[in-house]
């Protein structure tokens, strides 16, 4: 039996892949340039029996997932730049209270409210520095409309396996681009289940370290009466001002995510075993890197691409070790440095970066590319 086949928009499949990993519940507040999530979510949920509502504003939207994933369902919020901005209190409390829920962020020109039309990769910052305080953050960003999919699928997996909010950010391109896609049959792709707690409800405590960095989580209305807070907690979520505990709760929700990077974190090498200089992209930039590569190839340069595809926990240990025997990296992006300084951190001076930055709306072409690989060369 041939596989059903369609032709979607980035934003149309995320909706649906989101569907496929389990989501039942959707709140947002329409945003250019991610409202078609919200748009197809509004009538595909209701035919499942989900839920959709469209909140009063982004943090409404925020604090109705938190509150749905508390009561056992899979979540989705969609925004883009100014709407993500008004999340991130939210967010943190996500983070600090450990609550699986997935944000789909597509990004856009900015800061404030920027050009709402035009494709930024400028928010892959916020994704983990957005909030105050120490805290986990896993960000996914793909290429192409089927690994739009199938990237949203994995954010769910990974936000319920951690327990924590997972984003997914898309640049504008990505999103609004439409290209064929291949839908997995049901079943073809794991969906990872939320961990219950196999205690009874009198034993039960929201955050019991004796089952591991991320203790199971039991839903509202089946039984189990625990409490949830924005402030340091202890294992039974009263809050606490105990230094030794507080101290370990912060150090074991990171640890949770850094301990775990090699299950975590996704890229793609291309070209790279006897690559002198190596291109780091992603997003849609990175498909401009591609061309590139392949036509500095052509030139008899010894290019290769190294694309990123989970940006936090970022791939530190692969840019290292690609330091280690490369002339230099190229890093396209349409911000003014931001993946560049993650770059350049790991690369501790042992080759030169040199940065692309474009935020004029535009996309940045291969030939940009080309001409600073010739520098480095």
């Amino acid at each position: 039996m041939s596989k059903k086949v369609a032709f979607l928009q980035g934003n149309e499949a995320a909706a649906h892949g989101a569907i496929y990993a389990g989501c039942n519940f959707f709140a947002g507040y329409p945003i250019t340039p991610s409202t078609e999530v919200a748009e197809v979510c509004s009538i595909e949920l209701p035919k499942l029996g989900g839920k959709f509502i469209q909140m009063e504003d982004e943090i409404g939207a925020m604090a109705a997932i938190l509150g749905a994933s508390l009561a056992g369902s899979k979540v989705l919020t969609s925004t883009s730049g100014p709407g993500l901005s008004l999340k991130q209190e939210l967010i943190g409390y996500g983070c600090i209270a450990e609550i699986p829920c997935v944000i789909y962020n597509v990004m856009r020109g900015g800061p404030s409210t920027g050009m709402p039309t035009g494709p930024s990769q400028s928010d892959v910052m916020s994704a983990k520095w957005g909030t105050h305080g120490d805290h986990p953050a896993i960000c996914l960003v793909p290429a192409s409309v089927q690994e739009t999919y199938e990237e949203i699928i994995r954010a769910f997996n990974l936000a319920e396996k951690y327990r924590t909010p997972v984003m997914v950010m898309p640049d504008e391109i990505v999103a609004h681009m439409r290209e064929r896609i291949v839908f997995p049959e049901p079943g073809e792709v794991e969906v990872v289940p939320r961990k219950a707690p196999t205690v009874p409800p009198e034993q039960y405590k929201p955050y019991d370290t004796s089952f591991g960095d991320v203790p199971p989580l039991a839903s509202f209305g089946t039984g189990y009466k625990f409490h949830v807070t924005g402030l340091n907690k202890m294992q039974d979520g009263f809050p606490t001002t105990k230094a030794e505990i507080v101290q370990a709760e912060e150090e074991r929700q990171v640890r949770k995510v850094n301990a775990n990077v090699d299950d975590i974190v996704t890229f793609e090498e291309y070209l790279l075993d006897d690559a002198e200089v190596v291109v780091v992209a992603y997003g849609s930039t990175s498909r401009s890197a591609r061309y590139a590569v392949n036509a500095a190839r052509e030139q008899g340069i010894k290019a290769g691409m190294f694309r990123i595809k989970t940006f936090w926990p970022f791939p530190d240990k692969q840019i290292k070790a690609l330091a280690q025997k490369v002339k230099g990296f190229i890093v396209p992006e349409m911000n003014l440095g931001m993946a560049s300084l993650e770059i350049e951190r790991n690369v501790q001076g042992k080759a030169p970066v040199l940065s692309i930055g474009r935020v004029d709306g535009e996309p940045i072409n291969p030939d940009q590319i080309i001409a600073k690989i010739k520098e480095v060369k």
